[in-house]
Formats: C-alpha cells, structure tokens, sequence
C-alpha cells in the first residue's frame, strides 16, 4: 500500500486548525491575513490553536506585512522577536523568505533568522515564487538548512506550475522538501502528486460560512478594499481535508 500522503492546511484560524486536525491533517500553517498571502498570527491566535488540538503539527507563518519580501531593519526586528515567541511557544516549525532588491535569496537575512528559529523546524514560503532563479534559490536554501520549500512552481497556482514543480522535486532529492500550494484542492491533488512526485501538499481547504449576525449593516466595509461580504467567513472544512488525505 503506498504512504499516506502529507498534508498540510494553510489555517487561517484556530478553528481552521481544529479543523484541519479533525479532516486528518499532519500540519498546519498558521496565519493571519490570508487575503494578503498570510501574515504573523497572534500570540493568542498560536495558543489557542494549540489548546484546542492534541497532536497536528503547528507552523506559525513570520511575515511582518503584506507585499514584497524585502525587509528593513525594523521589520527584521520584528521577525526575530516572533521566532523567539514561536520557540518559547514550542510550535513545530516557522515559515518565512527573504528576498534582495535583485530578487535573489537573501542568504545572510535567511541564515540569521534560521539561526534563530533552531530547533524548530523552518520551511521557505512562496518567496521563492518571485525569486529571479528559482534552481539557484534551491540550492541555496538547501545550504542554509531550510527543511522545505513552499511552491507553485513560479505559476499563479501550483497546476500551472506542474512542470518546475517536477523539475524541483528531481533537483532537491530528498535533500529539501518540495511542498506544492496554492490551488491545491481535493479535485487535482492526485494529479499534482503523479506529475511532480512530491509528496507533501499545502492547501487550504477552506470554505465559506455565512455570519452568525442578525443585524446586518452591510454598507460599512471594514477594510480599504472589500474583497468579500463582511458576512461571510472563510474557514477550513474538516469534510475538504479529509478528501485531500485520502489516496
């Protein structure tokens, strides 16, 4: 019988991560801001998550803000007291990338934070999708002892992205984990897993759930741009997950 694969839930909350335990999930990474592409979670966010699950791994994402992955000094800063917050937490892992002005890995900021993340485990986001050389970049993040990279091959989903996917996963050998995301969903994961040989996947499982509020003022956005019904709630669902488990 082949291994089950690995999946893991892109948990926008901690009921996202209770859901994401209940559908068969081995991982979660946590974060706030999904519209944004994920943002540093709460230090309330991370513990409650931990006290309503027993036994899924938890990734909490380190990013200070949304937008490109070159980072002042400040935003530095800020990241290195959020790793320290996840160790003393005792999560499983973090998740973050750093980029130069060329577009390139910023190794000497990815050796700093990874120094400092240990021993947790460390996994590259989608940075990499936006790096000038993606096969270089593996390199590089290989040497630095990143435990895995996050991506959709460089593609605006991980489909499209299929073919770099396999071109990574046949560099990497077992050396970096090669973790497929962004559009991976119960209906294509099987494709994407036979194509690239990966065998890790990151999805969000997620689907809509209207508001609980009776009274409704729906004129009064809370954000500067409304991307969706302020009554509506996007949450992993442990019926998705359990179809992206399952083989």
């Amino acid at each position: 019988m082949a291994e089950r694969r690995i999946i893991e839930i892109c948990a926008n909350s901690a009921q996202s991560a209770v859901e994401a335990e209940a559908g068969g999930a081995q991982r979660i990474e946590l974060c706030a801001a999904i519209p944004e592409g994920g943002t540093t979670p709460s230090y309330g966010e991370i513990c409650t998550a931990q006290a309503l699950t027993q036994s899924i791994d938890i990734n909490v994402i380190i990013r200070p803000r949304g937008g490109d992955f070159l980072y002042t000094s400040a935003e530095t800063r800020a990241m290195l007291c959020d790793i320290e917050m996840a160790r003393r937490l005792h999560v499983h892992g973090v998740v973050f990338g750093c980029l130069t002005e060329k577009g390139d890995i910023d190794t000497a900021l990815m050796a700093q934070l990874i120094e400092a993340a240990r021993p947790l485990s460390v996994t590259c986001h989608r940075a990499f999708d936006v790096c000038r050389n993606p096969f270089e970049a593996l390199e590089e993040l290989t040497a630095l002892g990143c435990d895995r990279i996050l991506t959709s091959g460089q593609q605006p989903d991980a489909v499209s992205g299929i073919q770099m996917i396999a071109q990574l996963v046949r560099q990497a050998a077992g050396r970096i984990i090669i973790m497929p995301g962004c559009g991976v969903r119960e209906d294509n994961i099987a494709r994407i897993e036979r194509e690239t040989g990966a065998v890790e996947f990151h999805t969000s499982a997620r689907r809509t759930l209207q508001s609980r509020m009776a009274y409704r003022n729906d004129r009064v956005p809370m954000g500067a741009v409304t991307v969706a019904s302020e009554f509506e709630i996007a949450q992993t669902d442990r019926r998705l997950v359990a179809a992206c488990v399952e083989r």
